[in-house]
């Protein structure tokens, strides 16, 4: 992203978010790249832990994409794990995703450097990247906290999906009670340091979320018609075996292999067929889901 695409925008314009502007402590001046938000758009936050779990990523893709389907501008925060799955999510369903970064807008001083490509996506999909610092900031212990009010406070609601007790998932959460914005969690396993964050929020008052149709009830918005409501179907006996087994949780290959008591070749076989179907998706090392949408 060079200098010359960042624009600038005064909170005394008429353009300015108006939800960012209710807040007391709303940015004086917003640099952007791309399309600022629009008056009436239905803008909803989904954040979470670098450090994600394969449920995580899962639960992600599929309540990211899911909102995205229903109209939803998806926010988040463009850092590594949970938030990059989400931007990830909407644009794979051709869905609109806004970035909020905690450094300025320009190539040098641009973060997380691993995600400038995903960035570029964001603004030529008809998204957007916006920040409250000029070109030639670098990220500090306070800049990316900071980011975290305007993330919350550009959204109706927000979805932290897995964090740890400590983490900036929880600090946009905190930001989004404080502003009076819907607050929303992903329960997840018990022994699980990433579940402490969201079962804090759900003891808090946050709404439990099992999937985007949780969500979009809150809201007063139409519900969607997706993977957790319908059945994904092989087209041969193999395929529907490993689907049936997927149907509960994402599952490591040589899971798979011993679940089904297929051998490894027709396993791999399959799921690279699935892959390529849409059917399935590898969360990464190996690790297969459901791919619902």
């Amino acid at each position: 992203m060079s200098t010359n695409e960042i624009k600038q925008i005064s909170i005394d314009d008429e353009n300015y978010p108006p939800l960012l502007k209710e807040i007391k402590d709303a940015p004086k001046v917003l640099y952007y790249i791309g399309s600022l938000t629009k008056p009436d758009e239905k803008i909803f936050a989904i954040v979470g832990t670098r450090m994600f779990s394969s449920y995580g990523k899962q639960i992600t893709l599929e309540i990211a994409g899911d909102l995205a389907e229903a109209g939803l501008t998806i926010v988040s925060g463009l850092a590594p794990g949970i938030d990059t799955f989400s931007h990830q999510a909407t644009l794979e369903r051709k869905g609109r995703t806004i970035a909020v970064l905690g450094t300025g807008l320009d190539e040098k001083s641009f973060y997380p450097k691993e995600n400038i490509k995903l960035a570029r996506k964001i603004i030529e999909t008809g998204g957007c990247l916006i920040s409250e610092y000029p070109a030639g900031t670098r990220g500090a212990r306070f800049t990316f906290p900071q980011r975290n009010r305007i993330v919350s406070a550009l959204s109706s609601g927000v979805l932290v999906v897995e964090a740890k007790q400590k983490s900036g998932a929880l600090i946009t959460a905190d930001f989004a009670f404080k502003q009076n914005r819907k607050v929303f969690a992903v329960p997840g396993p018990i022994h699980s340091s990433n579940s402490k964050g969201p079962h804090f929020l759900i003891k808090k008052g946050a709404k439990l979320v099992e999937n985007a149709n949780d969500i979009l009830k809150e809201l007063n918005l139409t519900c969607v018609t997706s993977g957790f409501t319908h059945r994904v179907r092989g087209e041969n006996e193999q395929e529907n075996l490993i689907l049936e087994i997927l149907k509960e949780e994402a599952l490591y290959i040589d899971k798979i292999i011993e679940k089904t008591k297929l051998n490894a070749a027709a396993v791999a076989g399959a799921l690279a067929i699935l892959e390529i179907k849409g059917k399935v998706r590898n969360l990464g090392g190996n690790i297969y889901a459901i791919n619902y949408r």
